[in-house]
């Protein structure tokens, strides 16, 4: 049992599709921005929920939900991940996943199975600032590597990255745009002043909307479909 708990409705977790959003607890980064440090730090974590609350939850959603996301924390360090996906597909849902690409030898597993319809990908930084953005851990090499079983495996999907003040800017920012493709989505997510992981992060911002706009052209030069969000 790895669920933290379920938001029952959400109307922007899975573009265009009523969803609900399954959050699992535990990750194996420590991103200082992260906004949900009680899914992250095992001294405050909460009580779990059974995977059958899960199901009984969906049975009822049938016809009223079009999808369900499965978010964090990390999913994928629950090896029971894949059951409870399948288990959730067979009731007739889209399934999302959104993943920081940290684990691409159960990623690959579980996208060749066909059981995921959109992948939502972190791109946590450029290389240069990849170890302060996920709290000094070196999985850039795995997240490369990530970005491609996604495009081999799922036709729906994006790369994202939550922008935070004194960390992102143009340059580091626009490294990884280098790394999409022509026709790919990439979503910048404006940080917010909020209860973070280090509080240090606690009162930084997003960018300001210069850069921003910089990005956007630099996105649509390169034919990347750019939201900001």
């Amino acid at each position: 049992m790895f669920i933290s708990y379920i938001h029952k409705f959400s109307m922007i977790d899975y573009p265009d599709k009523l969803s609900a959003v399954v959050f699992t607890r535990g990750c194996n980064l420590r991103c200082p921005f992260c906004h949900n440090p009680s899914l992250v730090l095992p001294e405050q974590f909460e009580n779990v929920l059974p995977n059958a609350e899960l199901f009984t939850f969906l049975e009822t959603r049938i016809g009223k939900l079009d999808a369900v996301t499965f978010t964090g924390g990390e999913p994928l360090i629950h090896n029971e991940l894949v059951d409870v996906i399948e288990k959730t597909k067979k009731l007739g849902f889209l399934i999302k996943l959104d993943t920081n690409g940290t684990k691409p030898i159960f990623l690959e597993k579980i996208l060749s199975l066909g059981i995921i319809d959109y992948v939502a990908m972190d791109l946590k930084g450029s290389k240069d600032i990849y170890s302060e953005a996920t709290g000094g851990f070196s999985f850039y090499d795995e997240m490369l590597e990530s970005m491609d079983i996604i495009r081999k495996h799922v036709k729906d999907y994006e790369f994202r990255t939550t922008v935070v003040s004194d960390l992102h800017n143009q340059e580091n920012l626009m490294a990884c745009l280098d790394l999409l493709s022509s026709g790919e989505r990439y979503c910048l997510q404006q940080f917010q002043s909020q209860k973070t992981l280090n509080p240090s992060y606690v009162n930084r911002s997003g960018l300001d909307s210069l850069t921003i706009d910089r990005i956007r052209d630099y996105a649509i030069s390169k034919g990347i479909k750019i939201t900001v969000r």
